[in-house]
Order: structure tokens, then C-alpha cells, then sequence
């Protein structure tokens, strides 16, 4: 039986360790069904994060907050079926991990077992998280933390801002980072962290930081995948870069389709039987 090339296998929370070590940038892109999951997975990403990001990206919500443990699962799972070697993790929405350790472990054991993803994210580093990250990785859980800009906490926040400006709050961010790693996190999302803080957080720890919005530094990046192909066209924010314009190529195929409709010239006897 033939072996599998490096560039086959499937990817495991491991070669993110390696990626590091190595000082290979990692690519994270989020997907939210099984026909993108399978199109990111072949153009060559380390992982894909089913993000509860679906709730602003896909179903309309203007927060993540209304997005439910059964509507993740519902998403994983189709991607998990799209998808052949990318590592696939699951966000795990509010308040499913926040009430109890016990909660925790209990509804991130189900993600995994329903959706098949290989880990899953959470968001925070305050003690209380440091102690759910660990239980759930001694359950044999593997954890993405999230810091920085956490939209679960949007109110608390008050809105979309840059975290780690001030130097209290840019050693908070490091601390965080260092428990984090020690609690056995396999890596950390940065969102809307300064460069500079980035990068310290980075060569504080020896996991690899995953930035959206945190600058270059970063061991790797993710983006929202709309986002990357220009079809959220209302949403642009200054870290985000558009590789495609496909809102307009949409509006384009649509409104041609529908006039060959009312002209009658499609069907044509081509696509007809």
C-alpha cells in the first residue's frame, strides 16, 4: 500500500507545533458548508475554523451571540464531509463552555463526537478559562484559545476594538498567552491586537499565534472566508484584504440568468431534452 506524501496526509494539531519550530507561516480560512470546505481544503490551508461567525457571515445575525451549540455542529459536520486534510475546528458559540468546567467538557465532547471536527476554539484567558483549557485537553481535547478582541464578549467590550494598546493591557494579552500555552492550548487566535504586541506574545510562547488583525508577526493567519471573496461587500474592516470581488460576479450571473428567463432564451435547445 502506497504511504501517504506529507503534502497528503491529513493535517493534525501536531505539524502546528512543527510549523512553528520551523518558522512555517500557517494558513487558517474559515468555511461553513461541505462545497467550501471541500474548495479551501484543495487550494492547500493548514486548517479550517467553522467559526460562529456563521451568525454575522451567514445567517444575518449582527453579533455571534445568538449563534447556538446545534448550530455549529449542524456546519461542522458539513464541512468535516467537504473536507479530506485540512485540520477542522469547531468555535465553540457562547455560553457553551463558560457556565461550568463541567458544561465544558460535556458540549465540546459532543462537538467533536457529532461534527468528527479534530479540535476545537475557545475564547479567553482569565483563570477560570486557563482551568476549562486544561480540563478539556486531559480529556483528550485538543483547544485553539482565542484572545485579544473576543467577539462572545462584544458587550463587555463595547464594540470591535483594538485590545493591548496600553502596556497593562499588552502584558495582560502576554500573560494570558503564557497561561494558555502552560493550561495546553495548541495555539492562539490574536484578533485586533497591535504588531508589536503580537509579535512579543509570539516569542513568549512556544505554540503558534494565529492572527486576524494582529499584524505580521504572527505564526500564521486567518480570515473569514466571505470576506476573502468579496462576497460580504459591506464589511470592511483595515486588516482585511479582498482577493476576489464576487458579490459583483454574483449580482452579474443572476441578473443575466434571470433576463435570458423572461426572453425566453434560456432554456435553449442546448439545455433542454
Amino acid at each position: 500500500m502506497n504511504k501517504a506524501t506529507p503534502e497528503q496526509r491529513p493535517i493534525t494539531v501536531r505539524d502546528f507545533a512543527d510549523r512553528k519550530r520551523k518558522g512555517e507561516k500557517i494558513v487558517v480560512m474559515t468555511a461553513y458548508d461541505a462545497l467550501f470546505g471541500r474548495l479551501v481544503d484543495e487550494s492547500g490551508v493548514d486548517a479550517i475554523l467553522v467559526g460562529d461567525s456563521v451568525g454575522t457571515a451567514i445567517m444575518g445575525y449582527s453579533s455571534t451571540l445568538p449563534v447556538t451549540l446545534d448550530h455549529m455542529i449542524y456546519h461542522a459536520s458539513a464541512v468535516r464531509r467537504g473536507v479530506k486534510r485540512a485540520l477542522v475546528i469547531i468555535d465553540m458559540p457562547f455560553l457553551s463552555y463558560q457556565a461550568s468546567i463541567e458544561s465544558a467538557v460535556l458540549n465540546c465532547g459532543r462537538a467533536i463526537q457529532e461534527s468528527e471536527a479534530s479540535a476545537v476554539k475557545v475564547e479567553g484567558g482569565s483563570p477560570e478559562m486557563l482551568a476549562t483549557v486544561h480540563a478539556l485537553v486531559r480529556t483528550g481535547i485538543p483547544v485553539m484559545a482565542h484572545i485579544g478582541f473576543t467577539p462572545q464578549s462584544v458587550n463587555t467590550i463595547g464594540g470591535a476594538r483594538v485590545q493591548g494598546r496600553e502596556d497593562e493591557s499588552a502584558m495582560r494579552l502576554i500573560e494570558e498567552a503564557k497561561g494558555l500555552e502552560e493550561a495546553g492550548a495548541f495555539a492562539i487566535v490574536l484578533e485586533l491586537v497591535p504588531n508589536a504586541v503580537s509579535a512579543r506574545i509570539t516569542k513568549a510562547v512556544g505554540i503558534p499565534t494565529i492572527g486576524i488583525g494582529a499584524g505580521v508577526d504572527c505564526d500564521g493567519q486567518v480570515l473569514v472566508l466571505p470576506d476573502v471573496l468579496g462576497l460580504n461587500d459591506t464589511f470592511d474592516p483595515k486588516f482585511l484584504k479582498r482577493y476576489a470581488e464576487m458579490a459583483k460576479e454574483v449580482r452579474s450571473a443572476i441578473g443575466t440568468w434571470a433576463r435570458d428567463v423572461r426572453s425566453g432564451a434560456y432554456p435553449d435547445a442546448e439545455h433542454s431534452f
